[in-house]
């Protein structure tokens, strides 16, 4: 065992900084014993998955096929893309809001990527996360820009209940089913990105749902940061009675899929090339795949999805999802000026004058007691 004393909990929730970052080091040592090829990694690999789902009950969850019952509104053409107000059902009375940008050029099918945010400012609505969405879709890609639980649109519960982190990842699947459904879009293409809490639900979802094709998680993957929110640590999804884990094992069940992790010089990522990166790197070449794992480390910047990460990410999805990267102005770096930012309310499906379906479940605990799960406390 590694010479330190784990934090003891009398529950399995490995919250926010759990371990030092001397232990987090440590511990991936302690992982690396578990397995020596691909046949013990892929053991290990079921293991941790089946931990994320049973985890947070999302084998509990309604298995729902189709039934979207979307609502899209107010399309505005932009410069080489669309965007509508899109609300789609997530089971019955609970309603996933966001944007749905769609380029305007016409090909044969389009890739498709999921774009969650986080606990940035870098919300729904923000010039962030308009300029991620709008420059992929003009390179070709339909990116669904979805609000977190509790934030944005999605007022239907407070984000910080005890399901949260269920609720995310359970809705980031019916995004996927929703892009699936759409006979344009080619599931060999499928991306996902996010930062900060947005990148936790961008590799765990990626973890369970080979769906996803490429993913890049920013600024979150680490050895000892677990998440400090509930919406990704307010679940047993590290611990079990026959495991533990952390989030680079989880980021690393991409594998050999492409991915690619941003990190920074200031927050919990300070480390990846020296300490996550190897780790993921040495799972990666079990199945000779260590050139579809990339690290884009950037020590002078801080915990954020600002341009350099967006860059980053631009090449990366325009690589590996066949995107047309030339469609987007570029001199000394992509130019995003073309991106016309929108106000909050012309972003919103829901309005005065068009209100959330009568349907609506109002609260927590009616959310919980139709679902018939509670969180772990």
């Amino acid at each position: 065992m590694a010479p330190f004393q784990l934090i003891a909990q009398d529950n399995m929730l490995c919250v926010g900084r759990y371990w030092t970052e001397d232990e987090g080091n440590l511990m991936l040592k302690e992982f690396a014993l578990k397995w020596n090829d691909k046949a013990s990694w892929e053991a290990r690999a079921q293991t941790i998955k089946k931990g994320i789902i049973e985890g947070m009950q999302l084998d509990k969850m309604p298995k729902i096929k189709g039934d979207f019952n979307a609502i899209l509104r107010d399309k505005k053409v932009m410069d080489g893309y669309t965007i509508e107000n899109i609300a789609i059902e997530s089971f019955p009375g609970f309603y996933i809001t966001g944007n749905l940008y769609r380029p305007t050029e016409e090909r044969s099918s389009y890739a498709a990527i999921l774009s969650p945010h986080g606990h940035l400012a870098n919300k729904r609505f923000t010039h962030y996360m308009q300029k991620r969405a709008g420059v992929l879709a003009k390179m070709g890609a339909i990116v669904f820009a979805y609000d977190m639980v509790g934030y944005g649109e999605s007022i239907q519960v407070e984000h910080k209940m005890p399901i949260a982190l269920l609720l995310q990842t359970y809705n980031s699947q019916r995004i996927l089913d929703y892009l699936l459904s759409l006979p344009e879009v080619d599931p060999e293409r499928i991306g996902m990105t996010g930062g900060s809490g947005g990148g936790t639900q961008t590799f765990v979802l990626t973890a369970i749902d080979d769906r996803i094709k490429a993913s890049a998680p920013v600024v979150q993957v680490s050895a000892h940061f677990f998440g400090g929110c509930v919406c990704e640590s307010g679940m047993p999804i590290h611990k079990s009675e026959d495991h533990q884990t952390s989030n680079v094992e989880i980021a690393a069940l991409c594998a050999p899929r492409p991915l690619l992790v941003v990190s920074d010089g200031a927050d919990w990522t300070r480390n990846t090339p020296r300490v996550e990166f190897p780790y993921i790197q040495r799972v990666y070449s079990l199945y000779d795949a260590q050139h579809k794992a990339e690290n884009v480390h950037l020590p002078l910047e801080k915990h954020d999805y600002g341009y350099s990460k967006r860059a980053a990410v631009y090449n990366f999805f325009g690589h590996h999802l066949n995107l047309r990267i030339g469609n987007v102005p570029y001199d000394d770096g992509y130019q995003e000026d073309f991106i016309k930012v929108l106000e909050a309310d012309q972003l919103k499906v829901f309005s005065e004058a068009n209100p959330m379906p009568s349907n609506a479940l109002n609260g927590n605990q009616a959310v919980m007691d139709y679902l018939k799960i509670s969180g772990p406390y």
